[in-house]
């Protein structure tokens, strides 16, 4: 009977383990996080939702803002983070960008910045002096890049704007942190390979995709687009009035975007401390980039926080769709669905789609 016993121990104990195992695996699966919000679209606003999130703030603390293009009107003025940047005596960061303009070199960057009102604080861009190679092992990559400043801070504040564009539905704070933590050969990788075709019997030389190309890629006369300049934005095929441009069918598509995207801010967050504060106000169908973006779509909602970017997407969404009464507000304003992003985000472990809206007001 000992050996009975002994046997039937085992597998009692072996049956506890498992049972302990499925309800660890349950708990995770089912895991809600918070996601705090607040009406109050105000510095005062922005430090509402920051101390329910402060805890896990230690300095030197980097805020991640976009300084805006210039020309645009809907970036998040800097009256919003001020408050937060001087409570926190941090540093704004940002990196610069593949197309041509004022934010593509450090000197005029900055210069942009300070004449948008960001000079009241430390400007750090981060790619100013080079790169950080991340090794990884991804769908998409071997190694990231990002500005090689990046090792100065100890918490990165994601402060993003949410709003639409052209070629990933939505920017959020997954773009945030991918694209705009990435230095310029990282954000060339992950736009390669995304030049549209062109049918030039249909173009009547109006001059539009011209004048509005970030990256200075398109000619007329005849209409062509130069491949060493071209960033795969997507802002000639959704301008042109004729529809002179089509996306290639022999290029990747804009779900391979959003994961290059998701697959970019995975490796960079799992390796940097980050919090998210995203503000749901002037929601253009077009990103902060456009140097003439369209006008807001739904009316201004309010402030998040989080400190799960996953979560926070979520709940940006929902309340951006439910603003709009419609299931898909980007897909219906911008002719391309973000939601891709957050399930693809959710695979990867970054987080959870699973939250709970806390009202501050």
């Amino acid at each position: 009977m000992f050996p009975v016993n002994i046997v039937k121990m085992r597998n009692s104990a072996l049956f506890v383990c498992v049972l302990f195992l499925l309800a660890g695996q349950a708990a995770l699966a089912q895991k809600t996080s918070p996601v705090y919000f607040t009406k109050d679209l105000s510095g005062r606003g922005v430090l509402k939702v920051y101390r329910m999130i402060k805890d896990q703030v230690k300095g030197p603390v980097a805020v991640k803002v976009h300084f805006g293009e210039e020309g645009n009107q809907n970036y998040l003025k800097p009256e919003l983070s001020k408050p937060l940047v001087e409570l926190l005596k941090a540093t704004y960061v940002e990196t610069n960008v593949l197309y041509s303009g004022p934010r593509q070199k450090t000197e005029s960057h900055l210069k942009l910045a300070k004449a948008h009102g960001f000079g009241f604080a430390p400007i750090d861009i981060l790619d100013s002096e080079g790169e950080k190679i991340y090794a990884c092992s991804t769908a998409c990559y071997t190694r990231v890049l990002a500005g090689s400043h990046i090792d100065r801070y100890n918490t990165f504040i994601i402060f993003t704007h949410f709003k639409g564009h052209g070629l990933a539905g939505f920017g959020g704070a997954i773009k945030n942190v991918a694209m705009g933590l990435a230095s310029r050969m990282g954000k060339r990788v992950m736009h390669a390979d995304y030049v549209p075709d062109y049918d030039t019997s249909k173009c009547i030389r109006c001059g539009t995709c011209v004048k509005q190309c970030p990256a200075g890629a398109i000619s007329i006369n005849p209409l062509r687009i130069d491949t060493r300049k071209c960033i795969g934005c997507g802002q000639c095929l959704k301008d042109c009035p004729v529809e002179a441009f089509e996306a290639s069918r022999d290029r990747v598509s804009s779900e391979l975007f959003n994961k290059r995207l998701v697959e970019y801010a995975k490796v960079l967050a799992d390796s940097n401390h980050m919090v998210y504060i995203s503000v749901l106000a002037s929601i253009s169908p077009d990103c902060d980039c456009a140097r003439s973006a369209r006008k807001p779509f739904t009316g201004d909602i309010g402030i998040l926080a989080s400190t799960d970017i996953v979560a926070i997407e979520q709940a940006s969404l929902d309340l951006v769709n439910r603003a709009h009464k419609c299931k898909d507000a980007f897909l219906k304003e911008s002719g391309r669905s973000g939601n891709l992003q957050i399930e693809y985000a959710e695979k990867l472990d970054m987080g959870s789609r699973k939250y709970k809206l806390i009202r501050l007001d």
